[in-house]
């Protein structure tokens, strides 16, 4: 029986003294597994049978789940899914960290469980993933037709297989109508889909934001220079869709899926859509990082700020600052805002979004913290009062761990979405600092990913 949620999306049996990872299981499940590693302490496999369902499960309500590689718990009522969020939040700060922990607060779960992404990255492939079932209707004749096109998310576990969707609820239409249009407009008029272990075709993937302005940007990734081609499907999406404010398209003719190299072309309308935080506006490229959950972002960032203890007379550092989106959130109650991101493009979108907004306490800069915070950096914009930090899933680099240990501001609000990795930058904070607050957040029902807030404060010098 499986007995217990591990972490990653995986639930765990003992056997023997042994302990079973298993994919696609809940707590309470009976089933057998066939084993993919097995090691002397533990192993990791999957169900190939179900001998008995948990009473927790539920039945999901796309008709894509367990083929598609997203929203893989479907088959767990919400309330659960928090459970689970909150345990592995819990178990990673207790076993990696090992550091004294307060009480953490009850996970802050999301009011909207579908429709609740503005950002969603559409693919389209030779390769069609089917199931067996599928398979048989794709027979004809005696022969089997496997390189079916398709437009939607990869399988999960397959780089080059992509499940046709035909109705996905993480984000609200006209979402789906666009990307099923715009595939039948290629089948009806020859327009090749991409080949990706072959490096070909024409049309490879899509990108569609919708901001909560009701702006509607879509940005269509080709794989060949046809412009006549390219003329022909903009012309027919903005004929059907005359919703969308923005459109543009990308050349792509490299290896690989990334366009932060690249130029997107506005074909129609402005270039970027506009969200909304509470009040303040952000300015959103198709190449912008932003919170792909607008609603529980503002959650998020609220708590930051409530952690960061501002009262106006704080020098605030937002590392790993993006577009600016967390500095200008809090920037109303602090003294002064110095953001620092590697990613020029992206420090470029926050000096402009805190033009936007009329700030005139927000400064950002290029570069590495580790380089730019130096003494002579101190000197001229202060010390920090309050440092935000806002990493990528890989966590902060030892030596900018050590970074924040040797500019030792008196409060931290590390913000994560990766519990296990910021529970060890956590122990190695430990030498300074002492953790005083933790708050989950949830971003993405549904599946096995997760924020958490945590606040530091400097220890008393003794």
């Amino acid at each position: 029986m499986v007995t217990d949620y591990a972490a990653e999306g995986k639930s765990l049996a003992r056997l023997d003294g042994k302990v079973i990872f298993i994919e696609k299981a809940v707590p309470g499940d009976v089933v057998d597994v066939k084993l993919m590693k097995n090691k002397k302490d533990w192993a990791e496999g999957f169900p190939i049978a179900y001998k008995e369902y948990s009473k927790d499960r539920v039945q999901p309500f796309c008709q894509h789940f367990g083929i598609c590689g997203g929203c893989i718990w479907q088959m767990l009522p919400y309330h659960k899914q928090l459970q689970y969020k909150h345990q592995q939040v819990v178990d990673n700060l207790q076993r990696i960290a090992k550091v004294d922990l307060p009480a953490i607060d009850d996970i802050v779960g999301a009011g909207e469980t579908e429709y609740y992404r503005n950002k969603l990255e559409y693919t389209f492939s030779t390769k069609r993933y089917v199931t067996n079932e599928q398979l048989a209707v794709l027979k004809k004749d005696g022969n089997v037709y496997m390189d079916v096109a398709a437009a939607g998310f990869h399988a999960r576990g397959f780089f080059d297989k992509v499940v046709e969707l035909e109705t996905c609820h993480l984000q609200k239409e006209p979402t789906n109508k666009i990307r099923n249009a715009v595939s039948a407009y290629a089948k009806a008029n020859d327009i090749s889909f991409y080949d990706i272990r072959n490096h070909v075709g024409f049309l490879r993937n899509m990108m569609v934001r919708y901001a909560t302005t009701g702006e509607l940007m879509v940005n269509v990734v080709v794989g060949e220079n046809n412009i006549k081609t390219i003329e022909s499907l903009m012309q027919y999406m903005l004929q059907q869709f005359p919703e969308i404010t923005t459109l543009l398209y990308t050349i792509n003719t490299k290896f690989n899926d990334s366009i932060f190299d690249l130029e997107p072309i506005v074909y129609n309308g402005k270039g970027y859509i506009t969200e909304k935080l509470e009040d303040y506006q952000f300015k959103i490229s198709p190449k912008s990082f932003f919170q792909t959950n607008t609603k529980q972002a503002e959650k998020l960032y609220t708590i930051t700020r409530e952690f960061a203890e501002l009262d106006g007379t704080q020098t605030v550092y937002d590392l790993y600052g993006g577009t600016g989106s967390i500095g200008i959130f809090v920037s109303n109650k602090a003294k002064k805002i110095i953001g620092v991101e590697l990613i020029k493009e992206a420090v470029d979108d926050a000096k402009e979004n805190a033009t936007i907004n009329q700030l005139s306490n927000a400064e950002f800069f290029v570069g590495d913290v580790i380089d730019i915070c130096t003494d002579d950096f101190f000197e001229q914009h202060g010390k920090p009062d309050v440092i935000i930090t806002d990493p990528p899933r890989a966590g902060m680099h030892e030596k900018l761990v050590k970074k924040l240990l040797d500019m030792a501001a008196p409060i931290i609000v590390y913000v994560s979405c990766n519990p296990a990795t910021q529970a060890r930058d956590l122990a190695l904070l430990d030498e300074k600092y002492i953790v005083t607050k933790v708050q989950p957040v949830d971003m993405f029902p549904h599946t096995h990913h997760i924020e958490n807030v945590v606040q530091l404060k400097l220890r008393n010098k003794e």
